[in-house]
C-alpha cells in the first residue's frame, strides 16, 4: 500500500526516533500511540511548530485512527490563548462529539 503523504510520515518517524529511540518508535508506529504522544514528539523535533502541525495533519491520512471517527470528521486546532496562532494541541471533531488528543489512538497502516 502506497503512502498518501510519505514526507509527513518520514517526519513523524524521525521525530519519534529522536524522542523515544528506534525500538520504541517502531513499537509506537506498529502498536499504536495517542495523538497527544505524536504531537509531543513532533514539538520536540527540530522543526518549526507550524511544520510539526502540518506534518501531523498530513500524516493522519496514512494512520489508522481509533476510535473510528466515521466518514465525517474535522481536525480542530487548540491554540495557546484567544487570538494566538500558536497551536498547542489538536482534537478531532465528529458529529457525535469531540475526541481529545489523549483519546485518539493512531497506528501506521501497514
Amino acid at each position: 500500500m502506497a503512502l498518501k503523504n510519505p514526507d509527513a510520515i518520514a517526519a513523524v518517524v524521525t521525530a519519534l526516533r529522536l524522542t523515544y529511540g528506534d525500538e520504541t518508535a517502531r513499537a509506537m508506529l506498529v502498536g499504536g500511540m495517542s495523538l497527544a504522544a505524536l504531537i509531543e514528539a513532533m514539538f520536540s523535533a527540530p522543526v518549526e511548530r507550524r511544520d510539526a502541525i502540518r506534518y501531523v495533519a498530513s500524516a493522519l491520512d496514512d494512520l489508522a485512527i481509533s476510535p473510528e471517527p466515521g466518514p465525517v470528521w474535522h481536525l480542530r486546532y487548540v491554540y495557546e490563548s484567544h487570538g494566538s496562532f500558536r497551536v498547542v494541541d489538536m482534537e478531532i471533531a465528529t458529529p457525535t462529539g469531540t475526541l481529545s488528543s489523549k483519546d485518539v489512538w493512531l497506528r501506521l497502516l501497514v
